[in-house]
């Protein structure tokens, strides 16, 4: 099934991830509050609009990936959000780290 998402035909999202889109752009919007940071700042380090960061903190799940990235960095948070997705950081990752090809570098 699909929906219209900003004028396109968009697959219909599982709930679990338009919560996890919403539940990111609150996210963002509160570390870009707590930075004590606007809209207009975190738009422009990012190198987006005020718009588009309008759409990610409103949990728009047709926001480009680069887009959450760039907004991350902007935040100063990329690390963090790397670091989290880091699969050597578990006991599960690690134990089966042979399974990737890469190496951690730290």
């Amino acid at each position: 099934m699909t929906t219209a998402v900003n004028g396109s035909i968009a697959p219909r999202l599982p709930a679990k991830v338009r919560r996890a889109s919403v539940e990111i752009g609150e996210d963002f919007a509160a570390w870009r509050k707590i930075l004590g940071l606007t809209a207009e700042q975190v738009a422009e380090r990012a190198g987006i609009s005020r718009g588009t960061l309008r759409r990610l903190e409103h949990g728009d799940p047709s926001v480009g990936f680069h887009v959450v990235l760039r907004v991350a960095r902007g935040l100063g948070v990329l690390e963090k959000l790397t670091e989290a997705l880091d699969p050597l950081s578990t006991d599960l990752g690690r134990a089966r780290a042979d399974l990737i090809n890469r190496k951690r570098v730290r």
